[in-house]
């Protein structure tokens, strides 16, 4: 959005209403129209039934909004890939979609519900997400294993670019939020973001307890909230370790998060690896690049493939053991810590969103151009 806005493009913006939010205003040039609709889902079939009703609502308001605006291009941002059948009418009356696909759906579908990649309803989610392919006029994703894995399933590869969802470094600015030196007597650890299962804050709170005796200054700060939330709290407090981990319950601004990043020793990205996480990235990696801070990130395949060994303080995934080893290693050597912040940051130079940006707004050039001489021709 700030993108598009930003390089001179009008931006009108759908999407859910939070408690609390208007349900339309106008932030910064940009247009947002908020639909008031709980789509906290419960099982798989809740799950698609309630997006379902989510994109006919959308559907219906941006057929509207369409007449009005005459949009050139409409994006559409999953889950669930089916969303971008909400763009029917705009894409019947000229406008070009794009289909942003963040996710893998049937990886994360049945990565979520604990379903098989071989249950039918997974083989109905493939399914549905090559035909939301078929449909988009282009489609841009967030890794080379997403794309491959899309193109394995019969989608054609010169229709998928890639643009890595890297750090803001507008928001997430080290000139305005130094990094702190370490201080004695003080080590802490720090997780942000959604707290839920699959993030691998257990994982986190189990290598600390484990260390609590080594590293007297041990600490772990949790800011953000989800469902995992009561589950964490307990563990703490069962390990008895609960004096030393912090929750942050509420969402803050994000000055304030970024602000705790800078001092914070060390970030924790423990991503629980399965078939999904072995494609993705996840953002609180490239914010911890970015804030030159050392991270100690699980190993998955995608990340793997686009960070080396002397990036990260790398542990087995779902390993309290081996994490507690990659802590400890960090903080018993200051100069690795140094040394890992800084081949992480010229590793991340070409993935940093100054760049992805400008390939995100080639894309948005190229779909959003004038008709091709042979679409044209065929209207005449």
């Amino acid at each position: 959005m700030e993108a598009l806005r930003s390089a001179g493009h009008e931006v009108d913006v759908v999407c859910l209403a939070k408690s609390g939010e208007r349900l339309w205003e106008q932030w910064k040039g940009v247009r947002i129209v908020r639909l008031p609709l709980d789509l906290h889902a419960g099982g798989s079939l809740t799950y698609l039934l309630k997006y379902s009703v989510f994109g006919v609502v959308a559907g219906m308001l941006a057929a509207a909004l369409h007449l009005r605006r005459h949009y050139q291009l409409v994006q559409v941002n999953s889950l669930p890939d089916p969303l971008v059948f909400a763009a029917l009418v705009p894409r019947l009356l000229g406008a070009r979609v794009l289909l942003d696909l963040h996710e893998t759906m049937p990886e994360f579908f049945a990565s979520r519900f604990g379903k098989s990649t071989e249950a039918r309803i997974v083989g109905l989610v493939a399914a549905a997400e090559q035909a939301s392919i078929r449909f988009a006029s282009h489609v841009i994703t967030c890794t080379e294993e997403m794309k491959q894995a899309f193109v394995a399933r019969g989608s054609a590869a010169d229709k998928i670019d890639v643009v890595l969802n890297s750090a803001d470094e507008s928001i997430f600015d080290m000139e305005r939020y130094p990094p702190q030196p370490r201080q004695d007597g003080r080590f802490v650890l720090m997780v942000h973001g959604s707290v839920e299962e699959r993030y691998g804050i257990d994982t986190t709170i189990r290598a600390l307890a484990l260390l609590a005796g080594e590293i007297p200054g041990l600490e772990l700060h949790v800011y953000g909230r989800g469902s995992q939330l009561p589950q964490l709290q307990r563990l703490a407090e069962d390990l008895g370790v609960s004096d030393r981990v912090r929750f942050q319950r509420d969402w803050l601004p994000i000055d304030q998060v970024v602000h705790a990043l800078s001092r914070a020793d060390a970030g924790v990205v423990a991503m629980k690896r399965d078939a999904f996480r072995d494609m993705t990235h996840c953002n609180k990696m490239y914010e911890l690049i970015t804030m030159r801070r050392p991270a100690i990130v699980s190993r998955t395949r995608s990340v793997q493939t686009y960070f080396d060994e002397g990036c990260f303080a790398w542990f087995e995934s779902n390993d309290a053991q081996d994490l507690a080893r990659a802590i400890r290693r960090l903080y018993d050597d200051p100069n690795w810590a140094r040394a890992l912040v800084e081949q992480a940051a010229t590793r991340n130079e070409p993935y940093r969103w100054a760049h992805q940006r400008d390939r995100y707004l080639d894309v948005i050039r190229r779909v959003a151009e004038l008709d091709s001489p042979e679409e044209t021709e065929g209207r005449n």
